[in-house]
């Protein structure tokens, strides 16, 4: 091929049509080559069954699901715990899959490698495969979304279709089980936890709950709903304080003006009494022994009125000693007096204990009052500050109940879904169609490696054509002569061959343009 030429469509059909026996003969060898060639491998046989995902029989208003885990993650994981050691080492012992020349860590490696788990999706509708497609995913959201997906295909590949049926059922049995215990544990460990928190929530509402009633107790009658009680209460204790101590200060006016008008009763009454009056012996007795120390101190004993008053004293004691004496019989001398005494005295007498007793009680009260003010009022200038500790402990007892509340709700809740997960009316993987023998080797598909060898032989040849092509310097036309000369044309021969009659003749004719008239050398 001439370079620096630009080859068009006509070229490459004149080029295919050169060289189509290098492109045929690879081929139609190749996709010979490629099937023979698959016979070299040895079969696998590959064991599929199908497990269907049916949602839960009960409302999801009535019972939400007990576990809300994408399904994908979630047979990843059921996968994973399948594919375990601990659960491979028997099934491997129970079908006798350690051979000659294999350990067991083979054999659970060579189970590993062969499983595949592919998920089913549901069959829709091309146009409803354009609108889903449209559709922006969110990200991190797979192709098989656990809404979209009804179920999962278990495939396993091993040498013969025997085994792997047996391999690919026991696998399909394991996940089963593993769906039900982990849906029944999940519930049950939900149902422990919730009952450990409820439990916690019940301790700390009761912690708060004492709290709050020791609070009451402590300040009863302080509370903020008791501050505008107290008020009218301290207002009432004002009201009463002053009426009492008017009373109060009545009473002590009374009891003065009765002892005043009590002493001048006493008074009269005493003057008019006889010189032989005990009392009135006594007061002149008194009044004579003053005299007495008063003339002591100026004068001597030989004083002719200090010796007079002392005879005078001897006397009135003479005959103090001697009424004592005779009145000795009568009783007391006092209460014979008192008993002498006016009806008007001893009505002032009974006025003035009345009056004392008044007095007493009203003062009695007045301190009850003013003690019932002070605590009143001690409660009005606290309520701020214990309405505030108020507060936060009704806070923190509103939130420890709502938080017990919520838990009980839950911890019932849970215990209907394991109870739904005991009677297998939640969600369930059921098997529908179980593994059978496979009739024909899923690996060699001898038809696809004819395929590929058809697509290679394609290749080949055409990498040789153009190779050859490229090798080849011919100049076939017009347009390879401009490629190679990097001249102007200036004239063009037509191909001269027989006619019919074969006799030479001349086909074309010369050909020039007026553009070419004017040649540079």
């Amino acid at each position: 091929m001439i370079e620096n030429r630009e080859l068009g469509i006509n070229d490459y059909l004149a080029l295919l049509r050169r060289r189509a026996k290098v492109i045929l003969i690879p081929l139609l060898l190749a996709p010979v080559v490629a099937f023979l060639v698959s016979y070299a491998f040895p079969p696998k046989y590959t064991s599929q069954s199908l497990v269907l995902i049916e949602g839960q029989s009960v409302p999801e208003g009535y019972v939400k699901p007990v576990i809300t885990e994408d399904l994908t993650q979630r047979i990843a994981t059921m996968q994973q715990q399948v594919l375990s050691r601990n659960r491979l080492q028997p099934l491997v012992e129970r079908l006798g899959l350690v051979k000659k020349g294999k350990t067991l860590e083979d054999a659970i490696a060579d189970i590993r490698t062969n499983l595949d788990v592919e998920p089913v999706q549901p069959s829709v509708s091309s146009s409803s495969n354009a609108s889903s497609s449209s559709k922006k995913k969110k990200p991190g959201q797979n192709n098989a979304n656990s809404g979209d997906m009804v179920g999962f295909n278990v495939n396993f590949t091993a040498d013969n279709p025997r085994e792997a049926q047996q391999i690919c059922n026991e696998l399909t049995s394991m996940f089963l089980e593993e769906n039900l215990k982990a849906r029944e544990q999940v519930a049950v460990n939900t149902t422990d936890f919730l009952s450990r928190q409820v439990d916690q929530a019940k301790r700390d509402l009761d912690g708060q709950d004492s709290k709050l009633a020791s609070f009451k107790k402590q300040y009863l009658g302080q509370l903020p709903g008791d501050e505008d009680a107290n008020l009218k209460i301290l207002m009432g204790l004002n009201a009463q304080l002053d009426s009492n101590t008017q009373a109060l200060n009545r009473a002590q006016q009374d009891k003065t003006y009765s002892e005043s008008l009590l002493a001048q009763d006493l008074a009269l009454w005493k003057a008019s009494q006889s010189a032989d009056n005990p009392q009135s012996i006594e007061q002149q007795l008194t009044k004579l022994q003053s005299q007495l120390i008063e003339l002591q101190a100026r004068y001597t004993d030989d004083y002719p009125d200090v010796a007079k008053t002392k005879r005078d004293i001897a006397i009135l004691r003479k005959k103090l000693k001697e009424i004592n004496s005779a009145t000795v019989q009568s009783g007391d001398a006092t209460e014979k007096a008192s008993s002498n005494e006016p009806p008007e005295v001893r009505q002032l007498r009974v006025q003035i204990h009345q009056y004392s007793d008044v007095i007493t009680q009203a003062t009695r009260e007045q301190k009850r009052l003013q003690d019932a003010i002070n605590l009143y009022q001690g409660r009005v200038a606290l309520s701020p500050a214990i309405e505030e500790q108020f507060k936060a402990l009704t806070r923190d007892y509103e939130t420890a109940q709502k938080s017990y509340a919520d838990l009980l709700a839950k911890k019932g809740q849970s215990e209907v879904q394991a109870d739904m997960e005991r009677h297998q009316q939640g969600e369930q993987m059921r098997l529908l169609n179980a593994a059978a023998d496979a009739d024909s080797p899923s690996f060699p598909v001898r038809w696809m490696f004819a395929a590929g060898g058809l697509g290679a032989g394609f290749a080949v040849g055409l990498g040789l054509a153009f190779l050859l092509e490229f090798q080849d310097k011919s100049i076939r036309d017009e347009k390879d002569v401009l490629a190679a000369l990097q001249l102007p044309m200036l004239v063009a021969v037509p191909w001269v061959g027989a006619d019919e009659d074969g006799r030479g003749m001349l086909l074309g004719r010369f050909r020039r343009s007026a553009e070419e008239e004017t040649i540079e050398v």
